[in-house]
């Protein structure tokens, strides 16, 4: 699992840091310490029912994700089937999440930047929706990299609540029934 956000503490609880929160929060559920700096990205490793689990966290800045992504498939000997990218999604209304097995990148530089390297779009992906900027003409990377309001924060914190949940139908039934069983819930 890759969770997609940007390094450093000044962006920690921005939207566009939402893939960095699911990592973490999956990790403590594990108890996987995310504590090695490896191939570019912070990375730990568990178990979850037999199945190894490799988190990471690329310290490449967003828009250059796909370069600890390809060194960590490389290095691990994956393919890109084996991988769930974890993102925001300004096409999604705050806290909606929904599971995708395959497709482009839908204006989100971190994917572009994926799907670019690996030659391919074909990834398992986990969207959480942060919505659009309410005020016409706001810039939209002061929104994506600002932090959300209470209520979107309440949002939100229900869709990442449902991330482990989602990461575990996808290890052990496949991306197939994590989108029968997820994409049509609402979790807002």
């Amino acid at each position: 699992m890759v969770g997609l956000g940007n390094p450093g503490i000044q962006y920690a609880r921005s939207r566009h840091n939402i893939g960095f929160m699911a990592v973490d929060l999956v990790a403590g559920q594990l108890g996987i310490k995310l504590d090695k700096n490896f191939m570019r990205a912070v990375v730990g490793q568990g178990l979850h029912k037999g199945e190894k689990i490799i988190l990471a966290k690329p310290q490449t800045y967003m828009n250059l994700s796909g370069e600890a992504v390809i060194k960590l498939l490389n290095w691990y000997k994956l393919s890109t089937g084996d991988m769930t990218v974890i993102y925001d999604d300004m096409d999604l209304e705050p806290g909606k999440l929904k599971v995708r097995h395959r497709g482009g990148d839908g204006g989100h530089r971190g994917l572009a930047s994926i799907i670019s390297l690996l030659g391919s779009g074909d990834f398992n992906r986990i969207r959480i929706g942060i919505g659009r900027p309410r005020e016409k003409g706001r810039d939209v990377v002061n929104w994506v990299l600002g932090r959300p309001d209470p209520e979107e924060t309440i949002a939100l914190n229900r869709a990442l609540e449902m991330v482990p949940e989602v990461l575990w139908e996808i290890v052990e039934n496949g991306v197939g029934a994590a989108m029968n069983k997820f994409n049509g819930m609402s979790v807002v």
